[in-house]
């Protein structure tokens, strides 16, 4: 199951208008191409989600999402986000991951651009005692056999 052209161009907008450009920190939108790439090729097992949201932005927007003017889209934008739902969630999960993946994204976090392993990341040592209530808790789990 693929998305039609039709649906990969609302869902860019959808995208664009989620994480648009930001020339403050110098970083594309979630509607640039390389971005939007990987949105496409990310989609897997969330393809029908995000089916069934374009096909719910398209009802609220009256037609094709992409085809609106932009007072239209931003209008259907937040009736779909105000809606909700397991598809919408879906949807916007993938925008996301993939927008926050892309190396100059990363970088304008102050970020090496670069997989967590081999090296790791160091992180700040937090206030351990946070977990003090979790672990006098009885336990609620069966022991693996050994």
């Amino acid at each position: 199951m693929s998305l039609s052209p039709d649906q990969q161009r609302s869902l860019r907008c959808i995208a664009g208008l989620m994480i648009p450009v930001s020339t403050a920190y110098q970083v594309p939108g979630a509607d640039d191409p390389v971005i939007f790439a990987d949105i496409l090729a990310s989609l897997g097992m969330d393809t029908a989600d995000t089916i069934k949201a374009l096909a719910a932005l398209d009802a609220i927007a009256g037609g094709v999402f992409a085809d609106q003017t932009a007072t239209a889209q931003n209008d259907a934008a937040a009736r779909l986000r105000d809606a909700g739902g397991p598809e919408v969630l879906s949807m916007g999960r993938v925008i996301l991951q993939c927008y926050y993946r892309d190396d100059r994204v990363v970088r304008s976090l102050n970020l090496e651009a670069r997989p967590p392993f081999p090296l790791g990341r160091t992180l700040a040592q937090g206030d351990w005692s946070l977990l003090d209530p979790v672990r006098a808790r009885p336990k609620f789990y069966r022991e693996a056999p050994e």
